[in-house]
């Protein structure tokens, strides 16, 4: 359903039929006197736009930007001949126009309604009669027979943003190492050797029965591990750029031109 905040939205939009048959542009939007809702739209029909319709919008809707009403493009072409620029319908237009689209009309003073931006007037009054131009033809009055059609084209730039950040943490582990050490040890050999000259003087230097203790040192090595702090490298963190192809897809609105020609012509 269609509300009054939804107006400004609406003018300019296609009107199209449920069986999405596009029947034209909205001109103009007429409001409810006494609630001020849309309640009637005028779209151009007829050739290059020359006829101006009016369909009510109690039961449209907006779809993919346009507003869809449950009548077909003939109907609404054939509607009855009102004049949109007298700015207000009166109860006897309004009636007939609810009776040619089948709808319940009642004479109370909100059937009557007057283009957006409208003060409100009594039923079966005459309203403002100065036509509201907006949303109607874009061509404008003092323009040739040409009209202008717009399309949305597709920019594409770039943007910065951060995606993360890198760090260097040092941290201490310890691990267990072996290493194969020669080490050496002293040990007793005991000797003996026969009395013969070489050796007689010294065998006999001294008394001939007595007592006597000689004694030998013995050393051996031992693994001794000592430890040293060296440095090995250094590292640090750099930043590089790579640029890749990446695609990107949104919807783009273009404008289109139907014109309504007679046969043969």
């Amino acid at each position: 359903m269609i509300s009054k905040n939804d107006i400004n939205d609406v003018m300019g939009m296609e009107l199209c039929s449920t069986d999405g048959d596009k029947i034209g542009g909205i001109g103009q939007v007429f409001l409810d006197d006494q609630t001020g809702e849309p309640e009637w739209v005028t779209v151009k029909t007829g050739l290059f736009g020359s006829n101006e319709s009016f369909v009510p919008i109690r039961d449209a809707s907006v779809e993919n930007g346009a507003v869809v009403v449950p009548w077909d493009k003939a109907t609404i072409k054939d509607a009855p001949n009102v004049d949109p620029d007298g700015g207000h319908l009166d109860e006897s237009e309004e009636a007939r126009l609810y009776d040619y689209y089948g709808l319940d009309y009642s004479t109370s003073q909100s059937d009557s309604g007057l283009p957006t931006g409208f003060a409100g007037t009594e039923s079966g009054t005459t309203g403002n009669t100065s036509a509201y131009d907006e949303g109607r033809d874009t061509s404008g009055p003092n323009t040739d027979e040409a009209m202008t059609r717009s399309e949305e084209q597709l920019r594409v730039g770039t943007e910065k943003q951060e995606v993360g950040r890198a760090r260097l943490r040092k941290y201490v582990e310890t691990e267990q190492e072996q290493v194969s050490v020669p080490v050496t040890k002293e040990k007793v050999r005991l000797e003996t050797e026969p009395i013969t000259g070489a050796n007689r003087d010294a065998a006999l230097g001294g008394p001939d029965i007595s007592e006597e203790e000689h004694e030998v040192t013995l050393t051996e090595e031992r693994p001794v591990v000592t430890k040293e702090a060296v440095p090995v490298e250094r590292v640090r963190l750099t930043k590089e750029t790579e640029t890749e192809q990446e695609n990107v897809s949104t919807d783009l609105r273009k404008e289109r031109i139907d014109a309504d020609v007679p046969d043969g012509r």
